[in-house]
């Protein structure tokens, strides 16, 4: 199919841009995280409420980036940006779902408004127009 993905990521929202012979689609995906207020325990395995909410958070946000990877698992070349390690954990459950053998190329940005990543995305996998000259 010729897909290329690129997405801006972090551990709140994804914007993800597919670029394919069909045209370009813009995908928001939210992870709800802050709905939950993340709390380390001192003692691992001491069953404190804390523990539990930690699970929770940690089931959530594995859950996200599960959906996130359903809708890029059928590129060809992946490009990642955005802030902060998020990006690096999304590639390494690439990398464990089977997807480090296509292209994943990670760049970190600030903060990306959704137009400023489809044109990121655009600028690194432009598409052959229908005026151009084969």
């Amino acid at each position: 199919m010729n897909k290329k993905v690129g997405l801006w990521f972090d551990n709140d929202k994804a914007v993800i841009v597919s670029i394919s012979e069909d045209g370009e689609e813009r995908k928001i995906i939210t992870s709800h995280m802050e709905d939950f207020i993340r709390f380390s325990s001192t003692t691992p395995g001491d069953g404190t409420p804390e523990d539990a909410r930690d699970k929770r958070y940690w089931n959530r946000l594995g859950e996200y980036y599960d959906k996130v990877i359903a809708h890029i698992n059928d590129a060809e070349a992946i490009q990642i940006f955005g802030p902060g390690e998020a990006k690096d954990e999304l590639k390494k459950r690439l990398e464990l779902t089977g997807l480090a053998e296509y292209s994943i190329t990670l760049e970190t940005t600030g903060k990306l408004t959704d137009q400023q990543v489809a044109k990121k995305v655009r600028e690194r996998f432009p598409t052959r127009s229908q005026y151009d000259i084969f």
